[in-house]
């Protein structure tokens, strides 16, 4: 699915994590790291807020919707940067779309 990825609407979709990748919190550093086969990515805050909401349940527009009542931030303006992270960690295969 990936191969068509930027020509889908994905607005849809539920991301979710693929297997072996996971979002970890490390105790030791008092940081969030995404795991996954042989890749370490440390989230900022914002990468980190979208993260915490990808459960295999929400949609990517819920997701979207999600961040954008929390922070009281333009709707359309938070999707399109929840679809850019998602397609770029989709492309580096660390989600699934």
């Amino acid at each position: 699915m990936n191969a068509d990825i930027r020509t889908v609407d994905i607005a849809a979709i539920v991301p979710v994590l693929p297997r072996g990748v996971r979002l970890r919190f490390d105790e030791s550093r008092q940081q969030w790291f995404l795991l996954g086969p042989e890749r370490v990515f440390e989230p900022d805050e914002i990468a980190l807020e979208i993260l915490q909401r990808v459960d295999g349940v929400r949609s990517v527009e819920a997701i979207a919707q999600d961040l954008a009542t929390a922070f009281e931030a333009d709707r359309d303006e938070i999707s399109a940067d929840v679809m850019a992270f998602l397609r770029g960690l989709a492309d580096q295969r660390m989600i699934d779309l």
